[in-house]
């Protein structure tokens, strides 16, 4: 039985050629799409677990994509695009992207940000409330962090974006959804109120601050928690 259904939508055949041979070769079952338009249908009609997606199509553009994907399915949505201005990246995860890779790419490299991807679905889906990242324990049912055994009081709106990135561990989480997660709507651009957040966050919770390991900047994007699962 194939692991997972995966839809690609994706104009070029070439590419489609190579990420169905990868995938097939690793067990999935593979569905493919040149347009907009046959990919919606296919997100209806085949239910996949993940959808590749090309930014780039023909009849319309990939970012209005990821809403109407994310608007009708619980698909994992991992972005392939040649376009690797930083400000497409954030403007692909904040709409909900699951991931983002940029061509060319690596084919054994996707496969496993498509593992850790699935990996993380199946933790929200059994409601996963405990996140380890190397010595630290995230409790989000009781709002509880550990390093090391010893419990570490946060200020409030340190544990809100810590938690915020244990929900979607090894994912990097945009600026703008941690800002208006934690702060409100009217601050999704005061990026500086997180820096100084992630600052106190990483004098608590790393081995050593200024060679952080655990909360991982992608300069530009947002921030990750690194759990060395993928």
């Amino acid at each position: 039985m194939p692991a997972h259904k995966v839809l690609i939508v994706e104009d070029d055949a070439h590419i489609r050629r190579l990420l169905r041979v990868a995938l097939e070769r690793a067990g999935h079952a593979v569905s493919e799409a040149s347009t907009a338009r046959e990919g919606l249908s296919l997100v209806d009609i085949a239910k996949p677990d993940a959808v590749l997606l090309d930014l780039g199509l023909p009849d319309r553009d990939g970012l209005e994509m990821i809403q109407l994907i994310k608007a009708r399915s619980q698909a994992t949505v991992l972005v392939v695009s040649a376009r690797d201005e930083t400000a497409e990246k954030v403007a692909a995860l904040d709409l909900g992207a699951d991931d983002y890779l940029i061509k060319p790419f690596d084919t054994e490299e996707l496969l496993a940000r498509l593992r850790t991807a699935f990996r993380h679905r199946l933790a929200t889906q059994a409601e996963r409330v405990n996140v380890t990242a190397g010595d630290v324990e995230i409790d989000l049912e009781h709002r509880r962090v550990r390093r090391g055994g010893e419990v570490i009081h946060l200020p409030p709106k340190e544990y809100d974006v810590l938690a915020e990135l244990a929900k979607r561990p090894d994912r990097v989480i945009g600026h703008a959804h941690l800002l208006r997660t934690v702060w409100g709507p009217a601050h999704e651009s005061h990026v500086d109120y997180l820096r100084i957040v992630i600052r106190g966050l990483r004098q608590k919770l790393e081995q050593d601050a200024a060679v952080p390991r655990l909360l991982i900047n992608e300069p530009g994007v947002g921030y990750r928690l690194a759990t060395g699962e993928r």
